[in-house]
């Protein structure tokens, strides 16, 4: 198989720093590092503000995904990251289902006792694919499952 590999990264200034990248895509999947709330020159925004950074990290991570002309419903996996999921947990499901709308990708909510910034709330990792999963003739087409 013939290896295919793209990336991405929002061009602030301390992405370089950390030997990461914010979107590796490989033959059609699209991994996403951890999102989190901040703006287009890479300063933390949000503190103290969950909706805030929910929205931010949303937003961000929308941008990740356009880097790679894909949206979405393209998500396959999320796995959310929060410092305080007792208290957030409620508030972040309406925003969540607020984003994906009806597509529902596998997703994981971890509690954690910090994040990379003091006042960061959540943070969220995604794979996701570049296809469409449509036929030639324009319809869905049915995931093929085996068991064994």
């Amino acid at each position: 198989m013939t290896k295919h590999a793209t990336t991405y990264n929002h061009g602030v200034p301390w992405e370089d720093g950390f030997g990461v990248t914010q979107g590796y895509s490989v033959n059609g999947t699209i991994y996403i590092s951890g999102q989190f709330s901040h703006d287009m020159q890479g300063a933390f925004v949000g503190e103290g503000d969950f909706e805030a950074q929910a929205r931010k990290t949303l937003e961000n991570l929308d941008r990740v995904l356009a880097g790679f002309n894909v949206t979405r419903s393209n998500i396959a996996e999320m796995v959310v990251y929060l410092t305080n999921p007792r208290e957030h947990f409620e508030r972040f499901a309406v925003l969540f289902k607020e984003y994906v709308g009806q597509h529902r990708p596998a997703g994981t909510l971890i509690g954690v006792s910090g994040l990379a910034f003091p006042h960061q709330l959540i943070e969220i990792r995604a794979v996701a694919h570049a296809s469409t999963d449509r036929d030639p003739r324009g319809r869905a087409r049915e995931l093929e499952h085996r068991s064994r």
